[in-house]
């Protein structure tokens, strides 16, 4: 019983309860950050998009160089289930505070 309960919680998505699916462009600010991982440093690009009256009135675009926190080992699975050892880069974790 335990093993089928579990089978059947693998193939249920993640709850996100703060995932948006849609957002409200009657009059809302949709914020996106991203990280881009060049050569010695990242970039952090900050874009923000005003919606009002369901139409994108203004779009801006920020970027800032960051310092890079280097690589890490990180193992992947092929489809054909051989496991690969490969060197990435790591990622920023975003934490937003909305006042």
């Amino acid at each position: 019983m335990i093993l089928l309960a579990s089978v059947f919680s693998c193939n249920e998505k993640e709850y996100k309860e703060d995932e948006v699916s849609s957002i409200d462009k009657k009059a809302s600010i949709e914020t996106e950050l991203s990280v881009q991982h060049i050569d010695t440093a990242d970039v952090l690009v900050t874009t923000h998009k005003i919606w009002k009256d369901k139409k994108l009135i203004k779009e801006i675009v920020k970027r800032d160089t960051i310092p890079s926190l280097g690589d890490t080992l990180m193992e992947s699975e092929d489809k054909d289930g051989v496991v690969h050892k490969d060197n990435t880069k790591k990622d920023y974790e975003f934490y937003i505070t909305v006042q």
